[in-house]
């Protein structure tokens, strides 16, 4: 893998998942300081290099007017009035804004896929991406449905097991031994800087 060729996408680091009154916080409250550390790790690393570094940051108007009839993890948001613009729960975790721009935020993402309704694909077409990284949450939804469609793309996929979380420890560790490694290789983030030389 070369760092100028690749991506690290970040997934869902909104303070209602990772702040600790986060309306969505209790989804992964077990994970949390494990993937936040370990990402920031990561971060520090990445960021004197040439790789790319993107933020999909999930949000949505103050009446929900994008979501019609939703269902299952999108009701819920909807529901319980998480990801809204304007609130503090929408907004990226404090410890982000020490990476200042070398963060790309792209914004659009209404659902489960960055992909959708987003630049995201061409943006990484534009830098001349060849390998995406994703970190984030919540593993079996959003990095899960990410992932599979940076594959179908043509990308080379790997997801950070040590930077993601699912709702609990038996579904992370599912779709890290039997479902992503189907399209994309599975990897702890100490690994990935290995494979860049960066560690």
């Amino acid at each position: 893998m070369n760092p100028s060729t690749t991506a690290l996408i970040l997934i869902g680091y909104q303070k209602d998942y990772f702040h600790e009154n986060g309306i969505l916080h209790k989804v992964i409250e077990a994970a949390v300081a494990h993937v936040l550390s370990n990402t920031l790790d990561l971060l520090d690393h990445l960021a004197p290099s040439p790789a790319t570094i993107v933020s999909t940051p999930i949000n949505f108007t103050p009446d929900y007017t994008e979501l019609v009839d939703p269902i299952g993890i999108l009701k819920i948001i909807r529901d319980v009035g998480a990801f809204k613009q304007g609130t503090t729960g929408a907004d990226a975790i404090d410890e982000l804004a020490r990476y200042g721009d070398r963060i790309i935020e792209i914004p659009g993402k209404r659902g489960l896929n960055a992909f959708h309704a987003t630049h995201l694909k061409a943006e990484l077409e534009h830098r001349g991406i060849t390998d995406v990284v994703l970190a984030g949450v919540v593993t079996s939804i959003c990095i899960d449905s990410t992932a599979r469609s940076a594959f179908e793309y043509g990308f080379q996929v790997s997801v950070l097991s040590d930077c993601t979380a699912g709702r609990s420890g038996y579904e992370q560790d599912f779709y890290c031994n039997e479902v992503l490694p189907l399209y994309a290789k599975v990897m702890t983030h100490t690994e990935l800087l290995e494979k860049l030389q960066l560690a």
